[in-house]
């Protein structure tokens, strides 16, 4: 144990900090990654960790402790009586891939560096009925409560995580977790994770605070109980976050000297100035969450979820008469940051306001109980639940109305809701049919029907769902807004197919949507609702080809749309993985190889840091550029590691870089490497 204290010590004060057994952002976040039926990755990117056996660590018969020693459970499973246990992935297979947006298949889309504001690529469904927050941008980088693992260790277990990535995305993670008796156990997960800027002439700095642009502490605390006749069973853990980030509004274009001795614009400005300074944003969030339930029958459970949660979003701007002075640029004059406009009831005249003040305080008590059992009908079984739900909350904001007046204002509501599940397992047990219902007393409703086979994945799920509490209402000294806004209205219908012939694996999928009223964010970044309803048909193909020790697999999306003045998605994506795995000396097992990842030209949303939302623009296309990783991975005994070369082909035949967001470039060419480390006695 001092050991295990002496090294999270140790990494704790590396000054310039950078997978682990619980993941922050790992989970399914709210409206889910994009993919076909709202599940990550669909139609998935196969790896070769289910056709190699060398990709894994093989417990010896002389080893006591290990991966197959340490298995954990989900909450989720237990909700709905599956008594599944896993075991800790020790495959090989995407440890390079230490980025967030990497991580989850490329579908979601950042300011290009580590810590910066994430969104979807595709529309997604919102997570549950009722009004959110609206402030998600930081979400992703937050442990998930339905990702928690909750363990049950023969011995203590650690995982030591350290990514130093290219260009100073740095990503250190500590987990533990131990059983104090066979029944009882409990642990942590501690991740801090840092960002420089990439451009700016900050970056000369002697000082690293100047230099710093996002910086993130995460922490998990987690317990499980079960008592001796698997009677109760009790789940438990408190998730905090604390993320800051420097607000920097993009790049600025700039000028460059040709072989003529001319200039000429430079677009892709790496050592330009950044649009903001002196900007600020934070967002801190604290979860408690408590599963229990009590098995009177395997037919008649009584099961309880409890939910406290506490999130502030802050934003502040000191130099806001220096970031509203228009700049002369070679491509012409740049008004302001901010937007404004005398005759725009929703924009506020800054006037000679000398700085800008967002606090938003969100806190939430959510309660549900119900009933839930499971039936075995011959060889095959049926499932059911029953619940009832609650919600009390309340969002507090206040704002500067000058430099040292303030407003405020609230909203308070308590929300409740009636809802059901039934599933039916095939006698197969591959193949299941699920259905679920819910319904929001004065409005609002959820349905959703899946099923699920060897062969094909279907669904179909129809909502209507409240605005977000910002959409809804939101003061600040840039904009003013008070909206009644109808229910927005989505129906999804999803299908995949599963093919497989020898070692060619397929799934080929339609994605198709059906969105009303639905709410977006102008140009000027004001919430607006459309009337009516538009669709949108995404068609998908998962591919994956193992020949040997050769691997090539990947995902293709390709998108149409009714409307694409509300709503921008790029018509063409596609991710791409070649790769080959050898032994090396009897005890080193590589993996090398390349991603590719490559999205059509669109006019993507831009970023609007007071609102912490993404908007319209129509100035500036973004994407449209190939990107190319190449990495290599590694094991030895417990111990994997990656070598990694981002950007690899920068500047070869595609130019000097490319735009992910409006006004912020990919990271340039760098060089990354981890090391994760599984302690097991």
């Amino acid at each position: 144990m001092n050991q295990r204290v002496f090294l999270l010590c140790l990494a704790l004060s590396i000054p310039v900090l950078s997978r682990a057994q619980q993941f922050p952002g790992g989970g399914q976040l709210p409206g889910s990654f994009g993919g076909f039926g709202g599940q990550t990755g669909r139609p998935g990117s196969f790896t070769s960790g289910s056709g190699s056996s060398a990709s894994g660590i093989d417990d010896s018969t002389k080893v006591i402790y290990g991966p197959k020693s340490t298995r954990y459970r989900l909450e989720d499973d237990i909700l709905n009586n599956r008594k599944k246990l896993y075991t800790v992935d020790t495959t090989m297979d995407d440890v390079h891939r230490f980025l967030y947006v990497q991580r989850n298949q490329n579908l979601y889309q950042d300011l290009g560096n580590l810590g910066t504001p994430m969104r979807p690529v595709f529309v997604t469904l919102p997570a549950q009925l009722g009004a959110q927050t609206g402030y998600s941008v930081f979400a992703p980088y937050a442990y998930q409560t339905m990702a928690v693992k909750y363990f049950n260790t023969k011995s203590p277990f650690s995982d030591m995580y350290l990514a130093l990535g290219g260009r100073n995305q740095n990503i250190l993670r500590f987990d533990f977790t131990q059983n104090i008796n066979p029944r009882l156990n409990a642990g942590f997960a501690v991740q801090r994770f840092t960002s420089q800027k990439q451009f700016g002439g900050i970056l000369n700095s002697s000082n690293s605070s100047d230099r710093l642009l996002a910086q993130n502490w995460g922490f998990l605390g987690h317990t499980n109980y079960t008592s001796s006749n698997d009677k109760y069973t009790l789940l438990l853990h408190f998730i905090n976050m604390n993320h800051e980030l420097a607000e920097q509004g993009g790049v600025l274009p700039g000028e460059t000297l040709t072989s003529d001795g001319s200039t000429a614009v430079n677009l892709i400005n790496y050592d330009g100035d950044p649009r903001l300074t002196s900007v600020f944003g934070r967002e801190i969030r604290n979860d408690w969450h408590i599963y229990q339930q009590f098995v009177l029958d395997q037919g008649f459970q009584l099961y309880h979820r409890l939910d406290y949660r506490r999130q502030k979003n802050y934003f502040q701007d000191d130099a806001v008469l220096q970031n509203q002075t228009p700049i002369d640029t070679p491509i012409g004059t740049l008004p302001g940051f901010y937007p404004t406009g005398l005759n725009n009831p929703n924009l506020v005249n800054l006037g000679d306001t000398t700085r800008i003040e967002q606090d938003a305080r969100f806190r939430q008590l959510e309660n549900q109980v119900g009933l839930k059992g499971v039936y075995q009908l011959g060889e095959s079984s049926f499932n059911y639940r029953a619940y009832l739900r609650s919600r009390i909350y309340g969002q507090y904001t206040r704002y500067n109305t000058a430099e040292t007046a303030y407003n405020e204002y609230e909203t308070r509501r308590v929300e409740t809701f009636l809802g059901g599940w039934l599933g039916y397992y095939f006698p197969d047990s591959l193949s299941r049919l699920t259905a679920e219902a819910e319904y929001q007393v004065g409005g609002g409703f959820r349905l959703q029907g899946q099923f699920e086979s060897r062969l094909l994945t279907g669904g179909y799920t129809a909502m209507l769902v409240q605005p977000t509490l910002l959409q809804e209402r939101f003061q600040s000294p840039v904009y003013f807004w008070r909206n009644n806004f109808r229910l927005r209205g989505y129906n999804h219908a999803y299908g995949q197919l599963n093919l497989q012939y020898k070692k060619l694996r397929l799934q080929p999928g339609l994605d198709y949507m059906l969105l009303s009223n639905y709410i977006y964010f102008d140009t000027e970044g004001i919430a607006r609702q459309a009337s009516g309803s538009f669709s949108v048909l995404r068609t998908g193909l998962g591919y994956s080809l193992q020949v040997g020790k050769f691997l090539t697999s990947g995902q293709a999306y390709y998108t149409v749309q009714s409307r694409s003045d509300i709503l921008r998605t790029p018509p063409v994506f596609l991710n791409a993985r070649l790769q080959y795995e050898f032994l090396y000396a009897k005890v080193l097992y590589i993996q090398t190889g390349i991603d590719l990842h490559y999205k059509s030209a669109y006019f993507a949303d831009a970023y609007m840091p007071v609102t912490q939302q993404f908007y319209l623009q129509n100035r500036q296309r973004v994407e449209g550029y190939l990107l190319a990783d190449v990495y290599a991975n590694l094991r030895v005994n417990r111990t994997r590691l990656f070598i990694k070369l981002t950007h690899a082909n920068q500047r070869l035949l595609q130019g000097d870089g490319y735009f992910v967001a409006p006004d912020f470039l990919q990271m340039r060419r760098g060089f990354a490497f981890g090391v994760d480390w599984y302690l097991f006695d």
